[in-house]
């Protein structure tokens, strides 16, 4: 019964986004005067009651995934009664159906926040937009009731599920899809916005700033998912590694970068009224590579830990609603682009200038990372196999990301408008330096590659210099805003001196040891002090006992204890590696168990890595930097309301007593 209910919700979530596009595009088309229309009058009811809808869509969802509904096929074919209850919750989102249904639950919550909160924009606008937001959600209510219902029974219930995926059962994994979703549907937010602006040809500051939040809130959800991705990947897979430009790593990254420039040109367009076009394009391309990601993750055409094996008819499907979407969001552009205003000049040396050029080469880097993800796929097409990977893509990458991060530490010094380098020599010549000596100290001290080398000089350069428009500035009374830039950029320091140090300085050592035999990994002495079988609730495992000291602890401490597993799984039947990990403030020592040898000796797996936390920290760092930035843009703009509110009642006041006298 509760499946039913979840089906019929959806339908009903499907015929409101259906009123909420018709509305706007009969209110658009029959009356200019906004809300007046009695079809307008529809449609931020209609958003809200969609909202409510599709939640109880997937709340039933929830509902027969934590009891075990066998009877309905998502939940024969991806859970299990013997799982934990986080992993039987997380399975309605680790699968096809359940993501696309988290997806379009945003989705529907994002445009009923818009519908009840936002006011500030002309309503005629407004009705575009949620018309566009309606319509966006309509293509993906269309494909899960006709290509992949959620909620299908089946004929005889199973006797048991087949169980997730057991690289999925991790808490990590339950966590990071949603995250992501919620940057991905941000993004179709700023689309809807975008296109909004277009129809109405009100690309304006006021439009700008009632995006930003929305933009900001995307890019804070899509950093913490990839940086959460990250570390899963790391820690999961047993590879050492935090990044293998996987194609559906790059699936997420994509978007980020498209997200990164987006939110740098609405703050030009909100603060100084220049780069109308060029927001609105971003605005297109972002939501461009959120829809592409899920097309390349559900439409089995890419083979990865991450993606989701579905049939050829799917991925068409997906692959329509892109061209529809992306295809008339650019027609559109192509059509409107000469109406729009082109805004406020600026100078080329003006921190506007040194945005639009880290623009470009975002831009520039989306491009390198698209093309080595699809080139394998277009050579597959002609029966030609390549592999594209860190050779490719470090390097090449490198050639637009180094100049950026070297733009980026230089822009937030120079005035709006139009400045002279000559103002900022001071701090200039300081960051120069400071790049300088740490470039030959490292150089001195340690044989290492050319990018990680330039990598950690860089990292000493942002570091500094994101702190440096703090200068002669009271810091209480620095804006939020500003002081999100500056967390934001040394976050980016962070990650960046973490990236350069693991790839510099990581050690691995591989290793046979019999029980009480010791092994070194970089400054560790590691002990095997035995192997012992363990039990989980879906799985049993072989455990090793490693005893581990660094080399500089004292004598009388404690070692610390490390405890690898290599796991099977009964449900799917499936065998993992669990790594273990000694973390200190300088790096961590990462453990993998593997099989014994015929002599009795157990394999183990042994890296060192220098400061590799830095990387998840400066990822943490650049997202709470995001949420400053919200807090602080969300204060401003409610201040400025209630001052308007203000002087619009002493005026109605002043009126009134004009009238009286």
């Amino acid at each position: 019964m509760i499946a039913e209910i979840g089906l019929a919700s959806l339908w009903l979530a499907a015929v409101l986004a259906l009123l909420q596009l018709a509305g706007g595009v009969l209110a658009f088309r029959t009356d200019g005067t906004g809300g007046e229309n009695p079809m307008g009058m529809f449609i931020r009811p209609a958003a809200i009651v969609q909202a409510f809808f599709a939640a109880c869509s997937f709340v039933a969802l929830l509902y027969v995934f934590a009891v075990t509904d066998l009877s309905v096929k998502l939940v024969a074919a991806n859970s299990h009664s013997a799982k934990p209850m986080i992993f039987k919750l997380a399975g309605s989102w680790g699968n096809h159906e359940g993501s696309m249904l988290l997806w379009v639950t945003v989705m529907a919550f994002s445009g009923a926040l818009i519908a009840a909160l936002e006011r500030r924009l002309p309503e005629r606008m407004m009705q575009a937009t949620l018309a566009a937001q309606g319509f966006v959600a309509l293509g993906f209510y269309a494909f899960l009731l006709f290509s992949s219902n959620p909620f299908e029974r089946l004929e005889v219930p199973a006797p048991e599920g087949m169980g997730l995926n057991p690289l999925l059962q991790d808490i990590g994994l339950a966590l990071h899809p949603p995250v992501l979703y919620f940057g991905y549907v941000g993004l179709s937010v700023a689309f809807s916005f975008a296109v909004g602006a277009l129809l109405t040809r009100q690309v304006t500051p006021e439009f700008a700033r009632v995006s930003r939040p929305w933009v900001l809130a995307a890019w804070v959800c899509l950093t913490m998912g990839i940086t959460a991705g990250s570390y899963w990947a790391y820690y999961e897979l047993g590879w050492g590694g935090w990044w293998f430009w996987d194609p559906v790593e790059n699936a997420s990254l994509m978007p980020w970068l498209a997200a990164t420039a987006l939110l740098h040109s609405i703050s030009v367009l909100a603060a100084r009224d220049a780069l109308r076009a060029w927001t609105i394009l971003l605005g297109v391309i972002a939501f461009s590579m959120s829809m592409l990601g899920t097309f390349l993750v559900r439409s089995g055409i890419l083979t990865s830990v991450h993606a989701f094996a579905v049939d050829p008819e799917r991925g068409m499907f997906i692959l329509v609603l892109l061209g529809i979407y992306i295809g008339g969001a650019l027609l559109l552009f192509g059509l409107r682009a000469g109406a729009v205003a082109e805004g406020e000049r600026f100078a080329a040396t003006s921190r506007e200038g040194a945005l639009v050029v880290n623009n470009v080469l975002l831009s520039a880097t989306l491009g390198i990372v698209l093309l080595g993800t699809l080139y394998p796929l277009l050579t597959e097409a002609f029966d030609v196999r390549v592999s594209v990977g860190p050779n490719y893509f470090n390097p090449v990458s490198a050639i637009f990301v180094l100049p950026m991060l070297v733009v980026m530490a230089i822009g937030p010094l120079l005035r709006w408008r139009r400045d002279r380098l000559e103002r900022v020599m001071k701090p200039l010549a300081l960051l120069t330096v400071i790049g300088a000596v740490v470039l030959a100290i490292v150089a001195l001290v340690a044989d290492i590659a050319f990018l990680p080398l330039v990598g950690l000089a860089l990292a000493a350069i942002l570091a500094v210099a994101s702190f440096i428009p703090l200068r002669r500035r009271k810091l209480t009374r620095v804006p939020l805003a500003t002081w999100g830039m500056v967390v934001a950029h040394f976050g980016i320091a962070v990650a960046l001196f973490g990236m350069a140090s693991e790839s510099a300085f990581s050690s691995e050592r591989l290793a046979a040891l019999e029980v009480g035999e010791t092994a070194q990994a970089g400054p560790w002495r590691v002990t095997l002090n035995g192997v012992d079988p363990v039990a989980g609730p879906n799985w049993t495992a072989l455990e090793g006992r490693l005893a581990v000291r660094a080399e500089d602890a004292s004598r009388t401490s404690e070692p610390i204890m490390m405890a690898p597993q290599s796991r099977t799984f009964w449900a799917p039947v499936q065998q993992t590696t669990e790594s273990a990990l000694a973390t200190r403030w300088n790096g961590q020592l990462y453990a993998v168990l593997g099989n014994q040898l015929d002599d009795g000796r157990w394999q183990l797996r042994l890296w060192w890595k220098p400061f590799v936390t830095f990387i998840w920290y400066g990822g943490l760092l650049i997202a709470f930097g995001g949420v400053l930035s919200i807090i602080g843009r969300v204060r401003k703009d409610l201040t400025r309301r209630s001052v308007r509110s203000r002087l619009a009642s002493r005026r109605a006041d002043e009126r009134a007593l004009e009238a009286a006298a």
